[in-house]
């Protein structure tokens, strides 16, 4: 039989351990960057919490196995930090903004990874450039958009950039150079390095030459698929390939390496079935990008090949 006394050493000597794990676990925390959820009281403590996620761990960003909604979280925070830092959103004509988004939620519809919520935004600089981050956050400059002579060329663009977010190229190249530079752990990336290394990758460093052809083939399915004239992105591509014999190429490309090879690419990979012509209306495309102001005259026999398609 159990007395009342023996009873109660026992529930002081449990007592005793439970203080000494939740002293070690909160050793823990602080030595190894732990968060644990130990209770204010020692006596409080429950095996049970323990189990149950009592103890969470603040792990970094696991760029090998992010799932869409983990991903998307990076990319608005890597959004967020673009637009502190390196880049000015364009908000003088908000019609163009939607009009913009519009085009390319068109093109998101078709793309193999329809669980991200996309976002498409303008970024105020006469560069002539795109971007496309993780999470689907993709962005096109005022520059590009008065370049281009038609819809279906900026949506060659956004179909480009929506690729590299299905192939996921950029998570795939954070990886690479956070290993690189030794910042992977059990725990994964710490998160603010991985935005850093986000924003560095996006804006200054370019993607490989194999995902530029896969990104480009891709892009050319989801215009297919949403109804665009394909020419769009091949006949932009080679706007982009003729300003580059010039001493300063357009952004974009020194940035998308390999034009004039991309050129014969894309036109190598063509669909051979009817071919969409959705976009090609260089009058309706003008009217939209209106507030842009005064856009580079055409060359008249482009304008003349434009007019025939």
């Amino acid at each position: 039989m159990t007395t009342s006394s023996s009873r109660t050493s026992s529930q002081r000597s449990a007592n005793r351990f439970k203080r000494r794990v939740a002293l070690g676990l909160a050793g823990l925390s602080l030595s190894a960057g732990l968060s644990v959820g130990v209770a204010a009281s020692a006596e409080a403590f429950s095996w049970r919490d323990l189990l149950r996620g009592g103890i969470r761990i603040v792990q970094g960003v696991q760029l090998s196995n992010m799932s869409p909604k983990q991903e998307m979280e990076l990319g608005s925070q890597i959004n967020d930090q673009l637009l502190r830092t390196e880049m000015k959103l364009y908000d003088d004509d908000p019609e163009l903004v939607a009009y913009i988004d519009e085009l390319g939620q068109r093109l998101a519809a078709e793309s193999d990874r329809p669980e991200l919520d996309y976002s498409f935004q303008v970024v105020d600089s006469d560069q002539i450039n795109a971007y496309a981050t993780v999470g689907g956050y993709t962005y096109v400059t005022t520059g590009l958009l008065k370049m281009a002579r038609n819809e279906a060329e900026v949506a060659g663009v956004i179909g480009h950039e929506i690729g590299h977010i299905e192939g996921k190229h950029l998570i795939t190249q954070m990886a690479r150079e956070a290993w690189r530079a030794g910042l992977m752990s059990a725990a994964g990336v710490d998160r603010n390095r991985a935005v850093q290394i986000g924003v560095e990758l996006a804006v200054r460093r370019p993607r490989s030459r194999d995902n530029e052809y896969d990104s480009d083939l891709r892009g050319l399915r989801i215009m297919r698929e949403a109804g665009y004239a394909e020419s769009g992105m091949v006949s932009f591509m080679k706007k982009l390939a003729d300003k580059s014999g010039g001493s300063a190429p357009p952004t974009f490309l020194s940035t998308h390496p390999h034009g004039s090879d991309r050129v014969v690419a894309l036109e190598q990979n063509l669909s051979e079935e009817a071919p969409g012509n959705a976009g090609l209306n260089a009058d309706d495309y003008s009217q939209k990008i209106n507030a842009l102001g005064p856009r580079e005259a055409e060359d008249a026999a482009e304008t003349e090949v434009e007019q025939d398609s």
